[in-house]
């Protein structure tokens, strides 16, 4: 495994925390609230510094971070001086705003990650470029060419290794499924290829024969692979698709927390009972950090891939904090958000009757569903733990 992977996964994680507690922390300055501490990591202080009402730091546990705001419960003891920047008396949306602003950050992070891979980088995707020629029409389901088997339509055609399909029947190619489908669907019929060869646009025919797939189906063959790319996108381009895969991812994450409490079974008994780990199940952050080491260390992969994975693990990451830490569950960020809202309707239902504006709930009150959510998710993160020592995810598995 590669320990560069996972030091890169390290930092990438902790600088997510960072961006994400600093959400909160410009939000609560910006309407006004009181900020007292901005800490990376929790457990003994390693190192502080104070700006003004501020104390900077990192902690000895990289598992998180937190941003203290005065007067987040009407319980907490105020000093006359503090009490009018308390949390709890702000106005509900500016509540609401600095509470949502560390998911919002991670989906802004996930956002720009992926529209700089698209951008930069691009999409890898399968192209009409050639890079086989096969040297004949092999029988069902075998992977070399005997004396008895005809040659390949493509080494007949006088296809090469190199070559760019643009067009088939004057039909532009896009990208290789558009190749392909037409190649499936012409057995015995003549197509007209027109090729780019080394900057020389030349044509070329070739018939289909019919060849038994993997699929246990018929269908024209003429015996070509495709070049796996990556295409650049355009900017202009790039801006929406990066938008829609952020929904996409989201809505994976969605459907996968809703599906926690089924997989939890299943990840005991691949933890405790041998069974293979199932690599769309639940995977923990250490097992997270190992797969970015071993994608980093692949002998397989160029640099692209590398990246492309290693970048898409952490927006996908990014992503999924968003989600789970909107969800209105105390103690996340969601639950006190749906706390402020409660307040707010509250303050509806009492302007509606004529009456005073009732006190802020006291989220202190909460704390023995706190408690409840709090044993759940840290007993699941054991059992990711021992599921990620015992029985890893590997990335080739």
């Amino acid at each position: 495994m590669n320990a560069l992977g996972i030091i890169a996964f390290v930092v990438a994680l902790l600088l997510s925390v960072m961006l994400h507690e600093a959400g909160h922390f410009l939000m609560a300055r910006r309407f006004g609230m009181k900020v007292t501490e901005f800490f990376v990591g929790f457990g003994p202080r390693i190192w502080s510094m104070r700006r003004g009402e501020v104390e900077y730091g990192v902690k000895a546990i990289p598992a998180g971070g937190y941003v203290r705001i005065v007067g987040m419960t009407p319980s907490e003891e105020l000093s006359a001086e503090d009490e009018p920047r308390a949390f709890y008396k702000a106005r509900i949306r500016h509540r609401v705003i600095t509470l949502a602003a560390g998911s919002i950050v991670h989906f802004m992070v996930g956002y720009v990650l992926i529209l700089l891979m698209l951008i930069f980088v691009g999409v890898g995707t399968y192209t009409a470029k050639l890079s086989y020629i096969g040297e004949c029409v092999p029988a069902f389901k075998a992977t070399a060419c005997t004396p008895a088997d005809p040659i390949s339509p493509a080494k007949s055609a006088g296809l090469a290794v190199g070559d760019q399909i643009l067009s088939i029947d004057g039909i532009p190619v896009s990208d290789w499924a558009s190749s392909t489908n037409v190649i499936r669907t012409s057995v015995g019929k003549p197509l007209d290829l027109t090729i780019n060869r080394n900057g020389e646009q030349i044509h070329l025919s070739v018939t289909p024969v019919s060849r038994v797939g993997a699929d246990g189906k018929s269908a024209g063959y003429v015996g070509i692979g495709p070049s796996f790319e990556y295409i650049r996108t355009n900017p202009l381009v790039a801006i929406p698709h990066a938008a829609t895969s952020v929904w996409d991812v989201a809505w994976i994450n969605l459907k996968g927390l809703g599906a926690v409490p089924t997989k939890i079974p299943e990840l005991w008994n691949q933890t405790f009972h041998g069974e293979a780990r199932d690599t769309s199940g639940l995977v923990g952050v250490v097992g997270v950090a190992r797969v970015s080491g071993e994608t980093l260390d692949a002998q397989g992969l160029n640099w692209k891939d590398k990246l492309t994975i290693f970048v898409s693990i952490i927006a996908g990451l990014n992503i999924f904090v968003g989600i789970f830490n909107a969800l209105p569950l105390p103690p996340l960020d969601g639950g006190h958000i749906a706390v402020a809202l409660a307040d707010r309707l509250r303050m509806w239902r009492a302007k509606r009757r004529g009456v005073a504006n009732p006190p802020a709930i006291d989220v202190a009150r909460l704390t023995p569903i706190t408690l409840v959510v709090l044993a759940v998710l840290i007993s699941l993160s054991f059992l990711l733990l021992a599921a990620d020592i015992i029985n890893p995810m590997r990335l080739n598995s």
